[in-house]
């Protein structure tokens, strides 16, 4: 087995855990942290080589205030939560924040009829700072706006973040204090015997006397091997994007939402962190869990709505297109239960705005599991290296041995960063979710093969070839 597939070098033997977290994606990462931070033993099981390579590798990376959630939810409370608890711990991790507020446009007489009730929705939800706005004042903060727009009102607090350093820094802070990752240890079966569970992995036994599933995508097959049942279905949900040169982002200062149906808040355009400009998510429902495939006839309806909102966008190139996966359910809620076994927490369902509720869904859970841990002294805070147009990046600054990778300015001294210390990174995918080389207009045309001499026996999943490492 290669030496880095256990994290913070884990042996079948180990004497046991407080607790077990099941996934590393977005909410297996803040679930890792709460509990280290409480002071629990933690151990986190992904069953991939590389963290969030489920469901949270595919998101549009916008920090939602909840003014559209369900009114009276678990969601709504995990969001508002997360999204005040982002704010305050976010500089001591060196996350990003991209301040854009949104806009909810109508571009039909019976979405501009929806817009009363969305509003009253967002006020009863304590998103009170929102205000209408008139086609013609819609278009004074937006010039580039299509004059097909109607009516609309604008939300705030709602801000672009990076998809994946919120919770590479969840994960970072556990691990930087005592928390375990285990990589490659799918779980098989569960065992309850006394106050302890038994799971076996594939990377060994493990013992904790408290078991949190935050599997995602395979959340009820992970319900069936560690409890003999389940009580919620997966239904997958594929959202597709385009992603457009870096020039279009100025067409869009604000997160341009529309009016949302019950099934899907409906496609966003808007600026990224990484100083693109998106169009998406589609929402189509699908079986597989594990492939998102991409429909070149969806990529260009999607492409015709965002010229159709911004119509300078057809003077712009698309430099990317992607596919994600949400772990939805045939329910619309949460589904967060604490009472299917003995030291056992499901938490499933956590649909397309698990980034903005990671860190509320966590604190919830702590509250949930109710036990008592020494207390953690003087938590360690380690800092994120930031990859967003939000702050300096290390291109703007000396020593740092070179750019890489050119169309996102990417150092040799990032990558080797990435490819050390305990959250190294162990595929070239997560390599890019760490630096974002191969992310641009050539989209790693350039600098594949110098990567490729970089990470030469330092990944687990290699870029070319046998891995020698």
């Amino acid at each position: 087995m290669h030496s880095r597939l256990l994290g913070n070098s884990v042996s079948a033997s180990h004497p046991g855990y407080d607790v077990a977290v099941i996934g590393a994606g977005v909410v297996g990462c803040a679930l890792a942290r709460a509990f280290t931070l409480a002071g629990a033993r933690v151990v986190v099981l992904e069953k991939a080589v590389e963290v969030l390579d489920g469901a949270s590798k595919g998101n549009s990376a916008i920090l939602h205030t909840g003014f559209d959630a369900p009114e009276g939810s678990l969601e709504l409370a995990c969001i508002r939560e997360g999204y005040a608890l982002y704010h305050e711990i976010r500089e001591r991790l060196g996350l990003p924040l991209v301040r854009a507020g949104a806009m909810v446009l109508a571009w039909t007489e019976e979405e501009v009829a929806g817009l009363p009730a969305l509003m009253d929705q967002a006020l009863a939800n304590g998103v009170t700072d929102i205000h209408p706005v008139t086609a013609a004042e819609a278009r004074a903060l937006e010039p580039a706006l299509s004059d097909r727009v109607l009516a609309g009102f604008r939300v705030p607090g709602e801000h672009l973040i990076d998809p994946w350093s919120a919770a590479h820094g969840y994960l970072l802070q556990a691990l930087a204090n005592g928390a375990v990752l285990m990589r490659q240890a799918e779980v098989l079966t569960g065992r309850r015997s006394g106050d302890v569970w038994h799971l076996a992995t594939t990377a060994g036994q493990v013992t904790a006397g408290l078991v949190i599933n935050a599997a995602g995508l395979f959340g009820d097959e992970v319900d069936r091997r560690v409890t003999g049942e389940s009580w919620f279905t997966i239904k997958p949900r594929k959202g597709q994007f385009v992603v457009y040169d870096k020039t279009a982002a100025a067409l869009a200062g604000h997160i341009l939402l529309p009016v949302p149906t019950k099934i899907t808040k409906g496609i966003v355009v808007c600026r990224t962190a990484f100083g693109n400009l998106l169009v998406g998510p589609t929402a189509e429902e699908q079986d597989d869990r594990e492939h998102a495939s991409l429909d070149r006839e969806t990529l260009k309806a999607l492409m015709r709505r965002g010229e159709e909102i911004l119509p300078a966008l057809a003077g712009h190139e698309v430099t990317a297109v992607y596919a994600g996966l949400r772990p939805a359910t045939e329910e619309k809620h949460y589904r967060i239960r604490d009472d299917l076994a003995p030291g056992y927490i499901c938490v499933g369902g956590i649909r397309s705005t698990g980034l903005s509720a990671a860190l509320g869904i966590a604190a919830h859970v702590v509250r949930l599991a109710a036990r008592d841990f020494p207390p953690l002294a003087d938590p360690v805070w380690p800092a994120m290296p930031n990859i967003s147009v939000a702050a300096p990046r290390d291109w703007e600054c000396p020593g740092h041995g070179g750019v890489v990778c050119h169309c996102e300015l990417v150092t040799r001294r990032e990558i080797e960063a990435a490819l050390t210390g305990p959250l190294a990174a162990a595929s070239l995918a997560g390599l890019k979710r760490r630096t974002r080389v191969t992310m641009g207009r050539c989209q790693g045309f350039y600098c594949t093969a110098e990567l490729a001499r970089l990470t030469e026996g330092r990944l687990v999943q290699p870029m070319l070839g046998t891995d020698h490492g």
